[in-house]
């Protein structure tokens, strides 16, 4: 009464059933398990391929420090350089200075020795040519010529007389 009221009958329910069970099992076996591995190969690509950007991105992070690093280090090593090159520089400019100084000094240490030489020897000639004068002079006066000791005694007198009023 049942299967005249709703119509269906077991067996054909059953055999849908079967059919559906069957159709499922096929489609798990060669529809949803080719799907899913095909998903999962996908995935893991993507994965590997996020893994790999990923290695990128912190291969590059480390190389981005390691060149602030050796910028750094470059930037130190040339500073330093400029400093040793200032301070080798400052040093030779003392020694230059140090140098012209001293030659200047001899110089000038030369120079009062040439002026002190000269002027022994402009004195001395004046000594000579005044006491040449004083000797003609004193003959005149005189009036008579003077013996060697009385030139050499009015050459001395004179001279001592001339170096008391310089």
């Amino acid at each position: 009464m049942f299967e005249s009221f709703i119509g269906v009958d077991f067996w054909t329910a059953l055999f849908i059933l079967l059919n559906t069970l069957l159709l499922l099992f096929v489609a798990k076996k060669f529809l949803f398990v080719p799907v899913k591995n095909l998903i999962d190969s996908r995935q893991k690509e993507i994965d590997d391929l996020y893994a790999e950007a990923n290695a990128a991105k912190d291969q590059a992070k480390a190389m981005e420090s390691e060149y602030r690093q050796k910028l750094s280090a470059a930037s130190e090593t040339g500073e330093r350089m400029v400093k040793e090159a200032v301070a080798r520089g400052q040093a030779r400019e003392e020694e230059i200075l140090r140098k012209a100084n001293a030659e200047a000094g001899a110089i000038l240490d030369k120079a009062a020795a040439d002026i002190a030489q000269e002027k022994k020897k402009a004195v001395n000639d004046a000594k000579d040519e005044i006491s040449g004068m004083a000797l003609a002079i004193a003959e005149k006066v005189v009036g008579r010529e003077l013996t060697g000791a009385d030139q050499t005694r009015l050459v001395e007198d004179f001279i001592n007389e001339l170096g008391e009023q310089s």
